[in-house]
């Protein structure tokens, strides 16, 4: 073990060393000067970053919108101008030794996040607008707009996403992409897959905003190079880098219908050196929420909750063209569900309590070459999470369980590009990258055991052929899954084509894969008539394949100062030998038994069409519909009491967002925003009714509206007050289950009734 740490510690130095040297090296004193204003108040822009495309070298511009930048590369460089709400600017130069020029930048509002640098359709950081892989983002604008306080409340605004409440006891959240359920989706954070089973379990409600730069999303499995498990979508979590100095200190009190309550209360800051080598960005957040009784039958519909969050990012520059970026996250979080929440759980007639602890954490190097080339991107990510738990009926003194979880990621990525190959440009991208999961769950009462090792080593290739009008990537993923017998792989293919610059028509094919595992929803136990119910994996469960397909076009026009965007697509994928859940009886015990089995097939198709448009410093409106279709190829039967249906459930065929900002002055700010839900079939277990049945829920509105108000106490010092209500029209669920015979997944609807919310936040 010494000499593995020496060894580290030798390297570390060498290439700390290194990086000095390369500095060092750089003292051409060629310089850039200047200062940035505003396109149409010509006052300065304070704080904008300015960055040398290609290498590490950038500087922050000052409270009065002034930059300088020294000891440049000689010869032509591109400079970007970039800053959150403003459209980016590029500039290329032809630097020379021993010389400073005066270079200006004149910046714009953007509108809706039309134009943004993205990471997740090629794994390399490409102009939003000109991928071949269609990417949504959700901003710190969005999260603002909507009052979003973790990532579970602003994913259902975007296109083709559904997030929905899956236990009335528990509130574990699901994030469902095109139709699919949430284990058909691969979540990143910064682009590592360290989501594992068990942190999908109540994982997008852990992640607080505020440690969120930004959501990358690619609906269908349009990247198989993030994993080929991505059949629904890759959700690609962006934590925030240090870009200047700055602290924030937010509090939030929600005051729910009944009088309940949640506090949230974060405080984040950013500090960088000032030759801008070194920073780091450091998150704290607390959130504290009281149960929720919709129907007064003393059993929780929303749970008790205690949540604290501490973590941080940071960077050093080993050298102009190199970067070392670590990240590191802490969550700690207990939640009770049931009656009798101020009781020992198994004092309870049901209970439903965890309580996490998870640690994560990643270290990348990047590194690009000075001609632009070639880039090599090293990291490795690692989170471990324990959990105490309870998942009882009927008082039951064993209900107790412990769930250790370890995942270890590790991988490396190679591109180049050339300046034509074959008959364009194109970059061409390699790399290897290795999972580890070891789940260890064991619940003493169920008398169950869940020892599972995963292991994944996967090799991804592609090429993209790519010029303006034109964009080609194919490519695939070989893996080896310890759980299969051969090795799989995933293709795709993407195009985009452009008949005109403001015209981007695509279309994609890609397939993959599930292994006979347990997934995060087998990691949950409900409660039903009194009774837990656990799901086990049919010892003949065989892998579900994927075949999936889109076409979209996406258009772009500028109406004088307005500026929309509209993307149509159509989706349609296959799924072969389907996981499925049917019941099938109780155990000695007398828990109801789910098992999950290979159903013939099933096909999921639609179409998605997304409408921006906006004035900057105006307003800005975004609007998402999404009509479906989720059938299995024969009727599968859930209970021998209920008919066989072909239609999946929590499907809905229709459902829809919108989220509206409009700047009525400077300082103040108006948002409307809301989701539409159809009508969708619902499994509900008999015990508060007489049997089983399947019940086709009525459709619902979830809106919601906020105020808010800037001071400029001083130059530097903001204060942000803002207010407002969620669920506007309390569209709760007004048919709940009650009392201890109730079933606990028989939920849907809005998250959280009628909320008003009052925040205010300070800013340095």
């Amino acid at each position: 073990m010494k000499t593995r740490i020496l060894l580290i510690v030798a390297l570390l130095t060498a290439i700390l060393g290194l990086g000095q040297q390369a500095y060092a090296q750089r003292a051409t004193d060629a310089n850039i000067h200047g200062h940035i204003i505003h396109a149409q108040t010509r006052e300065h822009i304070p704080f904008v970053t300015i960055t040398v495309k290609g290498t590490t070298i950038g500087v922050v511009a000052d409270a009065t919108g002034h930059f300088f930048l020294k000891n440049l590369p000689v010869g032509e460089c591109t400079v970007v101008a970039e800053s959150i709400g403003l459209q980016t600017i590029e500039q290329t130069l032809k630097m020379t030794a021993n010389k400073t020029i005066e270079v200006n930048f004149v910046m714009e509002d953007a509108t809706q996040t039309m134009d943004e640098v993205v990471v997740s359709a090629t794994r390399n950081e490409t102009n939003k607008k000109s991928t071949a892989t269609i990417v949504n983002v959700a901003s710190a604008k969005l999260f603002e707009n909507t009052a979003s306080t973790n990532l579970a409340e602003s994913m259902a605004f975007q296109p083709g996403l559904r997030v929905e409440n899956t236990c009335g006891n528990c509130g574990a959240v699901q994030l469902r992409i095109n139709g699919l359920d949430g284990q058909y989706s691969q979540i990143l954070l910064d682009s590592s897959p360290i989501f594992s089973s068990l942190a999908g379990v109540y994982g997008l409600e852990q992640l607080p905003v505020a440690m969120v730069e930004r959501v990358e999303v690619i609906r269908g499995g349009g990247s198989a190079l993030f994993g080929s498990n991505a059949i629904g979508g890759v959700v690609n979590i962006i934590t925030k880098e240090p870009l200047r100095n700055s602290l924030s200190l937010a509090h939030t009190t929600n005051i729910m219908e009944s009088g309940d309550a949640e506090f949230n209360t974060s405080l984040n800051g950013s500090f960088v050196s000032d030759d801008r080598r070194a920073g780091v960005y450091l998150f704290g957040m607390v959130k504290d929420r009281d149960a929720y009784d919709r129907n007064d039958d003393g059993f929780t519909d929303l749970t008790n909750m205690l949540s604290r969050t501490i973590g941080f990012r940071g960077y050093y520059k080993t050298s102009a063209t190199s970067k070392i970026t670590a990240e590191y996250h802490n969550i700690s979080e207990f939640r009770r569900g049931g009656d009798n929440i101020n009781l020992p759980p198994h004092m309870a007639e049901i209970a439903e309590q965890v309580d996490h602890n998870i640690n994560g954490g990643s270290l990348r190097w990047n590194y690009y070459a000075p001609n632009t080339r070639h880039f090599v991107d090293i990291y490795t990510s690692v989170q471990g999470i324990g959990r105490d738990s309870y998942y009882g009926t009927g008082k039951d003194p064993n209900a107790y369980g412990r769930t250790e979880d370890v995942t270890i990621v590790a991988g490396a990525q190679y591109s180049y590009v050339f300046n034509k190959c074959l008959f364009m440009p194109a970059q061409f991208t390699v790399g290897f990258e290795y999972t580890y999961n070891d789940l260890d769950d064991h619940s003493i009462g169920f008398d169950r055991s869940i020892q599972q090792t995963v292991r994944t080593a996967g090799l991804f290739v592609q090429n993209e052929w790519k010029s303006d009008k034109v964009n080609f990537v194919i490519g695939g993923r070989f893996d080896k899954h310890n759980m299969m017998d051969n090795i799989i792989f995933s293709p795709r293919a993407n195009l985009r084509y452009s008949p005109h610059e403001n015209v981007g028509l695509r279309v994609s094919y890609s397939s993959g894969y599930r292994a006979p595992q347990a997934f995060d929803e087998d990691l949950h136990i409900d409660a039903v008539n009194n009774q837990s119910s656990i799901i086990q994996l049919d010892p003949n469960l065989k892998p579900e394949y994927s075949h999936s397909f889109s076409a979209s076009a996406d258009l772009y026009h500028n109406f004088g100062t307005l500026q929309t965007n509209l993307l149509i697509e159509g989706f349609y994928t296959m799924l072969d030998d389907v996981f499925a859940l049917a019941k099938t009886g109780e155990n000695e015990e007398g828990y109801i038994i789910q098992t999950r089995y290979n159903a013939s097939g099933a096909k999921v198709r639609g179409l998605t069409a997304e409408l921006k448009l906006g004035i900057p410093d105006v307003f800005e409106f975004q609007a998402g519909y999404t009509f479906q279709r989720s059938h299995y190829n024969e009727p599968e039967e859930w209970s021998d009491n209920v008919e066989a249906q072909r239609r999946m459930f929590r499907t809905p065929d229709h459902y829809a967002y919108f989220t509206a900002s409009a700047n009525i002055t400077r300082k103040f700010k108006a948002s409307l925003f809301g989701n539409y839900t159809g009508e969708m079939l619902v499994q509900h277990n008999a015990g508060y009714i007489d049997a089983d049945r399947s019940e086709l829920t009525p459709s619902f509105w979830d809106m919601g509206a906020k105020l808010s108000y800037n001071f400029q106490l001083t130059p530097t010092i903001g204060l942000e007050l803002n207010g407002g209500v969620k669920n506007l029209f309390d569209a709760y669920q007004s048919d709940l289950d009650c009392g201890a015979f109730r079933d606990s997944v028989y939920i849907y609807g809005p998250m959280t009734p009628r909320t008003f919310f009052l925040g205010l936040k300070f800013t340095l």
